[in-house]
This record gives C-alpha cells, sequence and structure tokens, in this order.
C-alpha cells in the first residue's frame, strides 16, 4: 500500500477528478487515500485549475474515482478491489503517456 505522503501526484493534464464513495462500506480506504494523494496542496500546485470533487453519499455505492483529462478522455476506476496503489499507478500511467503526447506534439 503506498504512504499517502511518499508519492509524487503531477496534475498537469488532469482536467477534473470526481470521487464518489459511501464512507460506511468496507470497502472505500483505496478511494479515500486516493484523494488524499490528489486532494493534498503539493498535488494541487501541479496543475491549480484541476478541479478535484469529493462526492460523499450514504448509498451503499461502491468507490468511483472518474478522471477527465484535458484532451477530453476520461478514465474510471472502481475503487471496490482496487488499492490506492493500484489507482495511483493506472492514473500515472495515463498521465505519463498523455505527457509523451503532449511533449511530441509541441516539437512537430
Amino acid at each position: 500500500m503506498a504512504a499517502p505522503g511518499k508519492v509524487t501526484v503531477v496534475l498537469k493534464a488532469v482536467k477534473k477528478i470526481a470521487i464518489q464513495f459511501c464512507p460506511f462500506e468496507s470497502n472505500v480506504r483505496s478511494a479515500r487515500e486516493f484523494l488524499i494523494m490528489v486532494g493534498s496542496e503539493k498535488a494541487r500546485a501541479t496543475n491549480i485549475n484541476c478541479e478535484v470533487v469529493p462526492s460523499v453519499k450514504h448509498d451503499q455505492s461502491e468507490p468511483v474515482v472518474d478522471i477527465t483529462y484535458l484532451d477530453g478522455d476520461r478514465l474510471v476506476l472502481k475503487g471496490a478491489n482496487l488499492t490506492s496503489g493500484e489507482m495511483l499507478n493506472a492514473f500515472q500511467s495515463v498521465c505519463a503517456a498523455k505527457d509523451l503526447q503532449a511533449k511530441a506534439a509541441a516539437k512537430k
């Protein structure tokens, strides 16, 4: 499991992150830890225009992280069976790919 304070999160390619969970369910730990990581001041400073929207519901719904990138692509992570580390790895791999695409487009 990734410790929330030890990971560098870069939100440069992200437009919005919506995190939805029911705090009374047993499987919300990963979504809450992911919220802590992307909602930290250090992460938010990498893109001040990125919206981080937590939605706490009491409807026994499964935790969901919905990420919208600047180019309109979306990544939806259903956190019921994922750890925060797995969620972060998936998020960062897509961000790295988007960063490479942006650099390649800038060189042209």
